[in-house]
């Protein structure tokens, strides 16, 4: 019998742009970067307060890895 490891949440070494807040949700949750990054620049267009204090608080809640 295998076990599976549930994935933990950490911001991507590997797979980062500015500091991996995407790329570590992205391996989180087995899918592209691409839609985090997307979802992330959509919340920029209404003045980008949104969008930065979103990827702020993430930046500083998810531990690196």
């Amino acid at each position: 019998m295998t076990t599976q490891q549930k994935p933990v949440l950490r911001r991507s070494r590997r797979n980062r742009i500015i500091a991996g807040v995407c790329g570590g949700l992205a391996e989180f949750y087995g899918i592209s970067s691409f839609w985090f990054r997307l979802a992330l620049i959509v919340a920029f267009i209404p003045g980008g307060v949104p969008g930065l204090l979103i990827y702020f608080i993430l930046w500083m809640m998810i531990p690196s890895e």
